[in-house]
């Protein structure tokens, strides 16, 4: 086999065991959200930035840079913003996180 076919196949097993981390974190994070005010807050925070993680491995992988993810990202918040989601709504989460993410260094 050439170099680069052992590469894409190497993506490929990489994309796939990614998928299925993101998989078990978000089955963990709602296992703990069940178990109510009980839950270590460590343990939520975990599966949060895990799945953060893994979706910007994912997204690296697939060929997106991170300052396109983020900017689409940004283009997604503004659109709920200007379409008064109801999450922005009830405590402007949306243009919270749009703040948050802009002002990280792009």
């Amino acid at each position: 086999m050439k170099h680069r076919e052992l590469n894409i196949m190497a993506n490929v097993k990489i994309i796939e065991n990614l998928k299925a981390q993101l998989l078990c974190i978000i089955g963990e994070f709602f296992r703990l959200l069940t178990k109510g005010s009980n839950v270590a807050q460590d343990a939520i925070l975990d599966c949060i930035s895990g799945a953060i993680i893994i979706l910007y491995v994912l997204g690296r992988k697939l060929g997106y840079s991170l300052p396109e993810i983020d900017h689409v990202m940004k283009s997604k918040l503004d659109m709920g913003i200007k379409a008064e989601d109801e999450v922005e709504k009830e405590g402007k989460s949306l243009s919270e996180l749009k703040n948050y993410i802009s002002k990280r260094r792009d």
